[in-house]
């Protein structure tokens, strides 16, 4: 983990409220693992807790990342004000994130994804797909007008989508395209709300390799403030720190 200043390559409008934001910095090059995050400072005074920011996708060789987020509060829509060029202070990347070693080419991983959830699976299914594992993508949002990144996924494996409104895809939530799947997978990838990841939980609970990236409000993002714990079922005194021991656990390992 480092901080650095990172220049804002540039930043784009993908739906209604959901921005990707492109950086450089030397920061990139400790980017090793799908699904960590970046902590971010909002370059205003009076907003003084930073944001996390699942990566969306990395790349060494350019020097630059990419981050995909949601406008909800005076933070991100600050951030989706700036423009290339600017900087922002930022410290990552932290967390642990999807372990792929354990597949072998050949394997069938289901990623399953929720709204906001989404971003992070796109670098893993990048990796996964230079592993030679064949992705099956379920990703779920509420309706047409906020479905971003479909062609960016189409383009690495299956992909199965749905809505809440059935205006894209299936209606329903990600729970119902699972149910109508017929595929035991040998890996389960998802990041989501807790409902998403307790369905996928029960789903697959006879698949030995079932990772789930929880979304958790943080503070200071590296396990010195408590913030975000969650507990452990063997022993509900005993916590983990979704920004330190997590965002990514093993099913089983937390209660939702």
């Amino acid at each position: 983990m480092k901080q650095e200043m990172m220049t804002i390559v540039r930043q784009q409008e993908l739906a209604p409220r959901i921005y990707e934001l492109v950086l450089a910095g030397e920061l990139v090059q400790q980017m090793k693992m799908p699904g960590q995050f970046l902590h971010i400072r909002v370059p205003r005074n009076d907003l003084l807790l930073r944001r996390p920011i699942s990566i969306n996708q990395y790349d060494q060789d350019a020097g630059t990342c990419t981050i995909i987020y949601r406008v909800e509060g005076d933070g991100t829509k600050f951030f989706a004000e700036l423009s290339a060029g600017d900087q922002l202070d930022v410290m990552g990347p932290l967390g642990h994130g999807f372990e792929i070693d354990q597949l072998n080419a050949g394997d069938t991983a289901f990623i399953v994804g929720g709204g906001i959830g989404v971003p992070p699976l796109y670098q893993l299914s990048k990796e996964l797909n230079e592993k030679g594992i064949k992705v099956i993508h379920f990703l779920g949002f509420g309706t047409q007008e906020v479905v971003y990144y479909a062609d960016e996924f189409q383009a690495l494996g299956e992909t199965r989508f749905s809505t809440d409104d059935g205006t894209f895809g299936l209606q329903g939530n990600v729970g119902n395209l699972l149910l109508a799947e017929s595929i035991q997978p040998d890996a389960v990838f998802a990041c989501g709300n807790n409902g998403l990841l307790k369905t996928v939980e029960q789903l697959y609970n006879q698949v030995e390799n079932v990772q789930l990236s929880l979304e958790s409000r943080m503070a200071c993002g590296m396990g010195a403030c408590y913030a975000c714990v969650c507990h452990v079922p063997e022993d509900e005194n005993k916590s983990v720190k979704v920004c330190e021991d997590g965002p990514v656990f093993q099913a089983g390992e937390v209660i939702f």
